[in-house]
């Protein structure tokens, strides 16, 4: 699993069968230390995640394992919205905060 940041949305209206209703954002790759890199990945969103959300996702085969993008031609997807996490017992981020 990775983390990151919705940042945006895609929007294709011409696209395979397969991703028909299937809801696109961006996610921002961030570091464990919750620094954003300049690294982005489109994600199909099986969570109802948002923009602004810090969110879990996974990449390449892990990505189809999810209930929404089984059998799907994705190589992310987001599978949890974080509310909070520490490193080290120092808290990191806060949803809430």
């Amino acid at each position: 699993m990775l983390i990151g940041k919705v940042v945006g949305s895609v929007v294709a209206t011409r696209k395979d069968a397969k991703l028909g209703g299937a809801k696109l954002l961006v996610v921002q790759v961030f570091d464990q230390q919750n620094k954003p890199k300049d690294q982005y990945v489109v994600a199909i969103d099986a969570v109802e995640a948002g923009v602004g959300d810090m969110v879990l996702y996974a990449t390449g085969s892990s990505a189809r394992q999810t209930d929404r993008t089984e059998g799907k031609p994705c190589d992310a997807v987001i599978m949890a919205v974080v509310d909070s996490w520490d490193l080290g017992g120092k808290n990191v981020y806060e949803k809430w905060a």
